[in-house]
């Protein structure tokens, strides 16, 4: 499945790219800002993978010590206890939201606390940032960033080569980082502090995918694609003397130093015609392994070869499992058999149809076996059964004819990773989630092992859009690549996707306020309809109608009581129908590629907006006349809801930083609009239950408000802003959607672009609002919990949370405790921590100093120990003793 997923507004996230407008009709009063009143617990609704996995890396030196990158999504670190992943970079803040996809990953055999990660999503105009390359002392607990003079392409065309970062496994103060675009070979000697260009390296590569895309995108260069050290020619503490370097150009892919990096040479004898995808090094049986394709995938290549590089004679030697004329795609995927020198896998990425597939050889590549054969076309006898019954979806819902089978093998499965302690584990990443074996060696025994998914922890769909009905399942989602879901646990995983038809991504969906069993989502599909309508709440659909044109799914609104609908598709004009869209009729008055929604109250009004004008229908979406307000975002960068309840009640949330942006209202369907002044910037708007005692619904945004980026809740019609998440808790960038549920008060969904669907609950059961900031000081019992998360060799990781007991709300705390052991803390977040011998004082900052009688707040460290690691018994909170849990 196809995945350059690109932000909704990358448009609009750079400068200059929108005009700016004149003041809107009206502005408030300022609105107070509140941060972090009470705390929230942030989870994920459960999907479990749902995008590519182009690496996953193992530590060589400890076990169970494993890493994997997204292309948009992050890095995560598998945790062997509950066989689970943790998301490693949800720290990463709006500005900064291109470090979230993760080009390469290299993780310290010689201390394996240290982990590094090339960051940086696209290397055209569409990331406006450089790249940078994180590093960590605590397994990714905590991180510490080097900036970069170009970018990084973590979601660019040739992201599943590599790994392009390495350490030095006998020197490991030295990494390489290869470079895309040109830029050529980097080397740090100090830890990944700072970077320069080896200038001496020959070949910067010159591989496009496609040199004619003016956009930058596949006409990149893709570059220098991976480094792997031969370790038997260094020794500890000196640096290693034979490095090999792939490179993307079709006929020099491969280059090798022998005195440690000084001078290079291009291997003699290599193949040409073809891109090494991978170069795995086994010291112990003097081999270099290379995978190789025609192009530079993940989706293309059409033939492939695999050879074996005998590092002392210099031979190669092609041990392709199938002749060259017999590939249709090429090779990626390949590791060996740390235990059992020449065990050796590769896997045919490109092959999508009518599965991929997985070779292994026990003999160098002397010989090797399929994962699965055909016995008489088009039937197939497969070495291995599959599992899915965790993550049923990946079905995909389908019943195929031979020889094609459901679930598949995978696709895109250019990650493929032995397990260097186990020969029984392997994992492999997909375009859909993470695989893996825990009885592998059954293939050499003649027997069948058992294909699960290793991917619980890992999530990564980008969304487009969210909903929660007042009735039925609490969540529905429009996501790019596996279309979306319907959730009625938050907590597991759905049994399918939305089917019938299966969009490849749902741009949008809506239900009907009165009758939420109407619903309607809209989507991109290469052959069939684009829209689908349910008449049980999402549980069942089918298909309706395109008008002629449509191309892609565009934005669709459903009347309040289901008899109607107005859809905005790609490719056409705005339409509109009554019934579930046998036909539809052309709107008047509303331009091409408007944005639509429903009023929530009156079943023929509809709403539109499109290059700073709102629009509002009043005969079901028949005629539209545009507004006469002024002063709204110019772009179409914008987000806009009607209020559930009252007819007439709109917001917006839009704009660009060199024009309009922010947050406006509207009490008259959209005549008239008031800018909330202090709303420095908003992307997008929700609702959600009303607080206790208040007469209107709780709203939520994605904003700027008070100089800080984050999520805020307001339960006062936006006079005053509540930040609810925290530093540790950003996920990049969440414009695209985001609502309140209407039955839980406090419950926020919010979008993400690739960490899929956030939902946070606070901790304010009262379902109160804000503090007021001139609240005394903190007075009044109070409760500690403090709870060692994570622990190694000589360091560890804690969280504390710290409760008010008592009957008044803080507006700032400072907690004191003294270790037990003479433990040091380096690191902490969502406080500011200092240390005197053995005693610790841990006090707020900005945006989590007011805390309300009961509710709580969180904040967690990094530190060091020796001996023993003992808990501290006692907390005080100025001078009042706390209990402790």
């Amino acid at each position: 499945m196809r995945r350059t997923r690109i932000l909704t507004a990358v448009l609009a996230l750079a400068a200059g790219l929108l005009a700016g407008t004149p003041p809107a009709l009206a502005a408030d009063s300022p609105a107070k800002v509140s941060l972090a009143a009470d705390t929230y617990t942030w989870k994920n609704a459960r999907i479990d993978g749902g995008g590519f996995v182009p690496g996953i890396v193992f530590n060589r030196s400890e076990k169970n010590l494993a890493y994997a990158r997204t292309d948009i999504g992050g890095a995560y670190r598998w945790q062997e206890s509950s066989k689970t992943w943790t998301p490693l970079l949800d720290w990463v803040g709006w500005d900064d939201w291109g470090h979230t996809g993760v080009v390469s990953l290299a993780s310290d055999a010689v201390d394996p606390n240290k982990v590094y990660a090339a960051v940086g999503t696209y290397t055209n105009s569409w990331d406006p940032k450089n790249g940078a390359v994180m590093r960590s002392s605590n397994r990714g607990a905590s991180w510490q960033k080097a900036d970069l003079p170009f970018k990084l392409g973590g979601n660019m065309p040739g992201r599943g080569m590599g790994e392009r970062l390495a350490v030095d496994p006998n020197k490991n103060s030295v990494l390489y980082l290869g470079a895309p675009s040109g830029k050529g070979l980097w080397r740090s000697t100090d830890s990944g502090v700072s970077w320069s260009q080896v200038a001496n390296f020959p070949n910067v590569g010159n591989y496009q995918q496609d040199p004619s895309d003016t956009s930058g995108y596949a006409s990149d260069n893709q570059g220098i694609v991976w480094v792997t050290f031969d370790e038997s020619t260094g020794t500890s503490g000196n640096a290693t003397r034979a490095i090999y370097v792939g490179v993307a150009d079709l006929q020099n892919s491969v280059y090798r130093s022998t005195d440690a990096g000084a001078t290079w040479t291009r291997l003699a004898g290599q193949p040409t015609g073809y891109l090494a995808h991978k170069g795995v090094l086994d010291a112990a049986g003097g081999s270099l392994y290379l995978s190789y394709s025609d192009k530079g995938g993940p989706y293309d290549g059409g033939k492939g070869q695999v050879w074996r590089y005998a590092t002392a004679t210099g031979t190669w030697t092609n041990i392709s499992p199938v002749a060259e004329a017999d590939t249709y795609y090429g090779f990626s995927g390949l590791t060996v058999d740390r235990q059992k020198p020449g065990t050796v896998m590769a896997t045919a990425y490109s092959s999508w149809w009518p599965d991929t597939q997985i070779f292994r050889s026990t003999d160098s590549g002397a010989t090797w076996t399929r994962a699965w054969d055909y016995t008489s076309y088009p039937n197939r006898a497969n070495r291995y059964t599959m599992d899915v019954s965790s993550s049923p979806w990946l079905t995909w819902g389908a019943n195929p004819s031979p020889p094609e089978q459901t679930p598949k093998l995978g696709w895109m499965t250019e990650s493929l990773e032995i397990d260097p302690f186990d020969s029984n584990r392997m994992m492999y990443g997909t375009g859909a989630t993470v695989y893996g074996t825990e009885n592998l060696t059954n293939w050499d025994s003649g027997g069948q092992f058992t294909i699960k998914p290793m991917v619980q922890g890992l999530e990564e769909t980008a969304v487009n859009d969210l909903a929660s009905p007042p009735s039925g399942a609490p969540l529905l989602s429009a996501l790019g690549d596996v279309g979306g879901f319907r959730h009625t646990d938050l907590s597991k995983v759905p049994s399918m996707m939305f089917t019938s038809p299966n969009f490849t991504t749902t741009t949008s969906l809506d239900f009907a306020e009165t009758n939420a069993n109407t619903v309607v989502r809209v989507g991109n599909l290469d052959s069939g309809p684009h829209i689908a309508f349910s008449t049980d709440n999402g549980a069942n659909w089918f298909a309706g109608t395109d008008p002629s044109g449509v191309s892609g799914g565009g934005t669709v609104a459903a009347a309040s009581d289901g008899s109607r609908f107005v859809w905005s598709p790609d490719g056409t004009g705005v339409q509109y129908t009554t019934g579930f869209g046998s036909s539809w009729s052309a709107s008047s008055g509303i331009p091409a590629g408007a944005i639509v929604e429903s009023d929530r109250v009156d079943a023929k009004t509809f709403y539109g907006f499109k290059s700073g004008k709102f629009y509002v229908s009043t005969d079901g979406g028949a005629t539209f006349t545009a507004s006469a307000a002024t002063g709204l975002p110019s772009g179409d960068s914008v987000r806009f809801k009607a209020l559930p309840g009252v007819k007439g009640d709109v917001w917006l949330a839009g704009g660009a930083t060199d024009g309009a942006y922010g947050l406006w209202h509207s009490t008259d369907g959209g005549a008239n609009w008031t800018k909330f002044s202090n709303v420095e910037q908003a992307d997008a708007i929700g609702f959600g239950k009303a607080a206790t005692g208040a007469s209107y619904q709780t709203l939520y945004t994605s904003a700027k408000i008070g100089g800080v980026r984050g999520i805020f809740r307001s339960t006062d019609k936006g006079a005053t802003w509540t930040r609810i998440n925290d530093d540790a808790h950003q996920w990049g960038w969440t414009g695209a959607a985001i609502t309140g549920d209407p039955r839980v008060y406090g419950r926020v969904y919010v979008s993400t672009n690739g960490r899929g669907v956030i939902y946070g609950d606070t901790s304010d059961t009262s379902g109160g609002g804000g503090t007021d900031p001139t609240d005394p000081t903190p007075t009044g019992a109070c409760a500690v919990t403090y709870r060692i998360t994570n622990q190694w060799s000589g360091g560890f990781q804690a969280d504390v949370q710290l409760s008010n007991t008592g009957s008044s709300a803080w507006t700032g705390w400072s907690l004191g405790w003294a270790f037990p052991n003479a433990q040091t803390i380096s690191q902490t977040w969502n406080a500011e921590s200092t240390q005197s011998g053995s005693t610790v004082t841990a006090k707020n900052v900005g945006w989590n100093a007011n805390v309300a009688a009961g509710s709580s707040v969180s904040f967690g460290f990094t530190g060091s120990w020796s001996g023993t690691n003992g808990k501290p018994t006692a907390f005080k909170l100025g001078d009042q003793a706390c209990t402790v849990a």
